[in-house]
């Protein structure tokens, strides 16, 4: 079922439809204006050669010069409005198509971020300030141009008729012809682009196991597929443009052929004959550089069907009400998520509750669904069944920009972001430097930091620039702990960490626990084990058992379970 409401896109426009009508009431003195090199030419032929009164030439010239100017100042101020209004538009739905590539790549696990909701609108304020949409503005005045030859003459009205109707069946053929290959080149463009995107975030893989040839032998494929696909149509649109020019110029041609014949029948003056073979080229303008602009306007169209379908699939967030600041307690009741991508549900039926401040252990063998549990907890990807509760109320009714503060996430894959080390840790906010310091002390980073060329103000890329990987994970750590959250998700925080970072988190686990923080801690290995409070087994996305550390633990080693996490680590 299509939604019925209005997208923002076309919100966005109705907000700009002022500024579009002042643009057509522009167009509209400069298709007046347009007139003027006819009526010249009808004056000066009809009267200047006839009388040759120079005086009359003189002001005649005077008269058309300052129109000229005119028009000019005129069609700079239309294109100002034109680009105005384009910025605008991008202004006011930028914000809204980073909330939905975001949305896109946080409910895909990334597998579907992508910067084309951004090209599309970049490319559509694009169409909006070039001669192209200038093309529609002008056509409206074509009927217009058309009964003025009638009221030249008749003939020059039925051949101005004739000639349009076959340039109009041109653009049409040129619609059939090019339209469905172009959308076509343009989807499987953006298909090569994302797969050049992925392919470049995975250069140390391709690299270190020779994989370059048969990567760039496959992107090859995809990009020759469209390399032909524009070709086929920028051909059928060069075949009908050179067929539009021939109409084009045999029709002022015989025009004034025509012309000739009615002034030797003395039907027409000489200066209509001009005048007619002028003004039938203006009324053919738009049409003409409709076929020649259609490659874009058919871009435009695509970006615009692409951003509006993206508006009515992803509604805005509704501002949602202020909560009482939480205190980190947990529900799950009957919880079943199927990660995006999958039909399948990783967790299933998972049902508990953990208190504020417990600091538990999440175990199981790989595929358990430990992860899944993790962003689940944190309202990173929503369940198919069941119900997530932070403090009584569903994770999803959170303001997610007032709850932040009060949430640490460690993921088991750390990304940092572009910017110096303290502007991590604030996770981008107002750097407060006692947070920032207290929070790279819990995490045991600080005396590394310090070691660094600029301390806090060295600027780390979004792989972490010269940290290993262990010190990205304590970095990370840190992150997580800025600003004294209540309830803190570690995702495998051990993974990369050396027996030094192995103190520093059972260090960083105590001091929450004295802090009644609640703890999730995902984890393979055996021996931060000894700093939590409960155990929760996972197996097949099942809950195996969930109790008190020491009961759970003998409880395996009863069953002889094989999801007792060892010392090493394991993906």
């Amino acid at each position: 079922m299509k939604p019925t409401h209005a997208s923002d896109l076309t919100l966005a426009f109705k907000e700009c439809k002022s500024a579009f009508l002042s643009a057509a009431g522009f167009s509209m003195i400069i298709n007046i204006l347009m007139l003027v090199p006819s009526l010249y030419m009808l004056q000066v032929y009809d009267r200047v050669v006839a009388t040759g009164n120079n005086s009359t030439l003189f002001m005649l010239t005077l008269i058309v010069f300052i129109l000229f100017i005119t028009m000019s100042i005129i069609e700079w101020v239309r294109s100002q409005i034109l680009v105005k209004v384009s910025s605008k538009i991008e202004l006011l739905l930028n914000q809204r198509v980073f909330s939905i590539a975001y949305k896109q790549s946080l409910y895909s696990g990334g597998q579907r971020a992508t910067t084309q909701p951004f090209d599309d609108l970049t490319g559509l304020r694009q169409f909006l300030t070039g001669s192209g949409l200038f093309a529609f503005f002008d056509a409206p005045w074509m009927p217009i141009y058309i009964a003025l030859m009638f009221v030249f003459h008749a003939w020059y009205g039925w051949f101005s008729v004739f000639t349009a109707i076959l340039l109009v069946i041109i653009a049409i053929i040129n619609e059939k012809a090019t339209a469905k290959t172009l959308a076509e080149a343009n989807y499987q463009s953006i298909l090569s682009r994302g797969q050049v995107s992925r392919n470049l975030r995975n250069a140390e893989v391709i690299e270190a196991m020779g994989m370059m040839t048969s990567i760039r032998s496959r992107w090859l494929k995809t990009t020759h597929q469209v390399l032909s696909l524009q070709s086929t149509a920028s051909s059928r649109a060069g075949i009908i443009a050179a067929a539009s020019k021939v109409v084009r110029l045999t029709s002022q041609s015989l025009i004034l052929g025509l012309g000739a014949y009615l002034v030797i029948e003395r039907e027409i003056t000489p200066g209509l004959m001009i005048a007619g073979s002028i003004l039938l080229g203006r009324a053919l303008a738009p049409i003409d550089m409709v076929i020649a602009n259609w490659k874009g306007f058919i871009n435009a169209r695509g970006q615009y069907n692409r951003l509006n379908e993206l508006f009515l699939n992803t509604p805005a967030d509704i501002e949602k009400m202020a909560l009482p600041a939480p205190i980190g307690k947990v529900q799950f009741d009957d919880v079943e998520v199927i990660p995006p991508g999958s039909k399948l549900p990783v967790l299933k039926g998972i049902s508990l509750t953990i208190e504020a401040g417990n600091l538990l252990g999440v175990i199981g063998p790989s595929g358990a669904g430990k992860s899944t549990f993790a962003r689940t907890l944190l309202g990173i990807w929503p369940t198919s069944n069941g119900t997530v509760r932070l403090d009584g109320a569903e994770v999803s009714q959170w303001n997610r920009d007032e709850l932040g503060p009060y949430i640490g996430y460690l993921p088991q894959d750390v990304e940092l972001f572009e910017g110096t080390i303290s502007e991590n840790i604030a996770r981008f906010g107002e750097i407060d430097a006692e947070k920032v310091i207290e929070a790279a002390k819990k995490a045991t980073v600080h005396d590394l930091i310090l070691q660094l060329p600029e301390g806090y103000d060295t600027v780390i890329g979004s792989n972490g620039g010269a940290l290993s990987g262990g010190q990205r994970q304590r970095v990370g750590l840190a992150r997580a702990l800025y600003g004294n959250p209540i309830l803190v998700v570690l995702d495998e925080p051990n993974s990369n960490l050396d027996e030094q970072g192995e103190i520093a988190l059972g260090n960083a686990l105590q001091t929450m626990k004295q802090n009644d923080v609640t703890v999730i801690l995902v984890t393979h290995r055996q021996n931060v084990l000894t700093h939590v409070d409960k155990l929760l087994v996972l197996n097949d996305g099942k809950l195996a058992v969930y109790g008190p550390r020491d009961q759970v633990i003998a409880h395996l080693q009863q069953v002889n379970q094989p999801t007792m996490p060892s010392d090493s680590n394991q993906s």
